[in-house]
């Protein structure tokens, strides 16, 4: 792949980083709650459920879900319980106290940042949307293996660097404190919004199925 290839796949990849949703809020939650050190292992998890959706794509399972579409359904149902049930966390978490301190570790934090940085990633249907109709444009059948490793390892990399850049830059003193100091809104608001992307896939599963 030559750098005038790879360019595109890079802006593409990291539009898709950047773009807000369930993922930046996953991070978010994680730094807020355990500091720069759970945000940036909750940001590397991600990108490794981000380079397994790549290496999916660059496989064909494009192919696979246009072949079986319930097979995608599936999925994204699947990926929408997820969602909902982080969301609930999420809203049962903004009941709790929250801390003020921006130097403190809050004495109860979110478990595993490793499994909802994965979860959250392999779980998120836009995700889905956006390798199966870009990403997979980088691939074609003369693609070589090379080709390919570029293509998932450019989809990884540029994740994880960016969302452990977010848990780095918001777990300094000054950000952490302001953000510590909202916690309760912050877990209401993601709550929420988890909670609406869910409703939206199952509305959108329900009427790609059609009525029983």
């Amino acid at each position: 792949m030559t750098l005038t290839q790879w360019l595109p796949l890079a802006v593409v990849c990291s539009l898709g980083a950047v773009s807000p949703g369930p993922s930046l809020a996953m991070v978010l939650r994680h730094t807020l709650k355990g500091g720069a050190s759970r945000g940036m292992m909750a940001a590397v998890s991600h990108a490794l459920g981000v380079g397994a959706y790549a290496l999916l794509t660059v496989a064909g399972i494009g192919w696979l879900f246009e072949q079986w579409p319930m097979l995608y359904q599936g999925v994204s149902l699947l990926g929408a319980c997820y969602l909902a049930w982080v969301g609930v966390q999420a809203l049962s978490a903004a009941r709790q106290p929250s801390a003020t301190d921006a130097t403190a570790v809050p004495a109860t934090v979110d478990p595993s940042p490793w499994k909802d940085g994965i979860c959250i990633a392999l779980a998120n249907p836009k995700l889905i949307v956006f390798f199966l109709a870009l990403l997979s444009q980088f691939v074609d059948p003369t693609s070589t293996t090379s080709d390919r490793a570029t293509i998932v390892l450019t989809a990884l990399i540029i994740d994880g660097l960016w969302y452990v850049m977010v848990a780095l830059v918001l777990s300094r003193p000054r950000p952490l404190g302001w953000l510590r100091q909202r916690e309760s809104v912050i877990d209401r608001l993601t709550g929420w919004v988890l909670l609406a992307l869910a409703a939206g896939v199952f509305l959108d599963t329900f009427m790609m199925v059609g009525p029983l």
